[in-house]
């Protein structure tokens, strides 16, 4: 008989416990779905920002080809 005294006393934590452990697990599962979600934003606005430093690079570099020309024609003129 005492043990099952000793097994009634521990049911009701048990199941107390048992709904703070669903309850914890459900707002894990939701910030993990939150956080999912702000990694892909991240990763979206990753791709962006290289694509547009790419622009940028290309943009840069076709400046310094046509400043390239440029000199090199003048300096030929000048020295012809």
């Amino acid at each position: 008989m005492n043990i099952l005294k000793w097994v009634n006393k521990l049911k009701p934590s048990y199941d107390f416990s048992c709904k703070q452990l669903f309850k914890k697990l459900e707002i894990l599962e939701e910030r993990y779905n939150a956080l999912l979600l702000d990694l892909k934003r991240l990763e979206e606005e990753n791709i962006e920002t290289t694509n547009n430093l790419y622009e940028l690079e290309n943009s840069i570099k076709a400046v310094d080809s046509r400043i390239d020309i440029l000199v090199t024609e003048r300096w030929s003129n000048d020295n012809v």
